[in-house]
């Protein structure tokens, strides 16, 4: 499909999660037929831990500029994981630009929640201390197990060893942003590790989600389903388009 790179024409802004970079996303824009940008946290352009002084603010200023430096005027976030909370700050910034927001497996909090509130008890309760004492990168096998329980085994070594620890303060920090009064779309990941479905739907009720659709792939579909969420997508940009808001999906 041709892709005409006009201020008119609906892109797509791609969030990814934490630990990963915008390249997780290559498999879905690769065909996409539409503008798209894929922001980066800060500090990715070095594998060292010096940003843990960094706040839920300071990520999303980073991530703010590489959108107003882009050519395209209406555009749709796509956000997985933690960056379903920093979707939520960005989408804030543009209102008025923002025509969709697409959550896929992503933590969704209430206004005045972070991260962490999102997360099932015990969890919740001990992660601030796992965080404090252990830092923000999983041990391998945690990270084989959860993140990538469902890649093969290369592609999750790779995984493993470019995963970038992140600042503390963007766990913890407190979203003050509300969902943005848009279409909303939620994936399900129905054998994610990560966030169990009760989970999930806890936060498709906190996004206030017109339409859910659902992968039967773990927390990383990019990888492991790309034209699965190509196809959900380009589905969602359609409707979007033609002013229609996104259905339920068994």
């Amino acid at each position: 499909m041709k892709q005409d790179m006009t201020k008119e024409e609906l892109g797509f802004v791609f969030i990814h999660g934490a630990g990963l970079n915008g390249g997780v996303w290559d498999c879905v824009v690769e065909g996409l037929g539409h503008p798209y940008l894929k922001v980066e946290y800060p500090l990715r352009d070095r594998n060292v831990v010096s940003g843990h002084h960094l706040g839920l603010a300071e990520y999303v200023d980073h991530m703010a500029e590489q959108v107003r430096t882009w050519g395209t005027n209406k555009f749709v976030i796509v956000a997985h994981s933690l960056g379903g909370v920093l979707a939520m700050e960005l989408a804030s910034r543009f209102t008025g630009r923002v025509a969709g927001f697409v959550a896929i497996g992503a933590a969704i909090p209430k206004r005045g929640g972070s991260f962490v509130s999102v997360l099932p008890f015990p969890l919740r309760a001990i992660m601030p201390i796992i965080l404090k004492t252990a830092g923000t990168k999983p041990p391998e096998s945690a990270i084989r197990n959860g993140l990538c329980s469902d890649l093969p085994e290369e592609q999750a070594s790779r995984i493993a060893a470019e995963f970038v620890p992140e600042s503390r303060r963007v766990y913890t920090d407190r979203v003050q942003a509300s969902v943005p009064d848009v279409p909303k779309l939620y994936v399900k990941l129905t054998q994610d590790k990560e966030f169990g479905l009760s989970t999930q739907e806890s936060m498709i009720a906190n996004l206030s989600a017109d339409g859910v659709e659902s992968l039967s792939t773990g927390h990383l579909p990019m990888l492991s389903d790309p034209r699965g969420v190509q196809r959900i997508l380009d589905g969602f940009a359609n409707q979007v388009n033609e002013g229609r808001h996104p259905v339920i999906s068994s």
